[in-house]
């Protein structure tokens, strides 16, 4: 049972894989000075790219935990999301409300993917 470390400092690897599962450690966008909408097409794009980097892609999406900093971006997140998804490919999924690290961030998630068949 091996286990893959990428991206890693003293808290956290940005990515760890283990029997054919990746995990992600929190995303979220790459400028905080925006709207939710481009914070979350943003976010999700530094998930399409650490997937990328462990040999998995948003088709292989197991389990995905959405954090946003208040319930009114529930909607405008899901259209984005909605967007991204894959048709048949939706994970298993959890949305909830919570404080972020910094106030200017409004959605943060976390990711658990299969690594593609080789």
């Amino acid at each position: 049972m091996t286990i893959s470390r990428q991206h890693t400092n003293q808290r956290m690897s940005r990515i760890v894989t283990h029997n054919n599962t990746v995990y992600l450690c929190g995303q979220v966008c790459s400028d905080a000075t925006q709207g939710i909408t481009e914070q979350t097409q943003t976010m999700l794009a530094k998930v399409d790219d650490l997937l990328a980097q462990a040999n998995s892609d948003k088709y292989h999406l197991l389990s995905a935990t959405v954090y946003v900093s208040d319930m009114k971006y529930f909607s405008p997140m899901n259209d984005v999301w909605d967007a991204w998804v894959p048709e048949g490919h939706a994970p298993a999924r959890a949305c909830v409300q919570a404080p972020m690290a910094r106030p200017e961030l409004l959605v943060e998630i976390s990711v658990i993917a299969a690594v593609k068949n080789t």
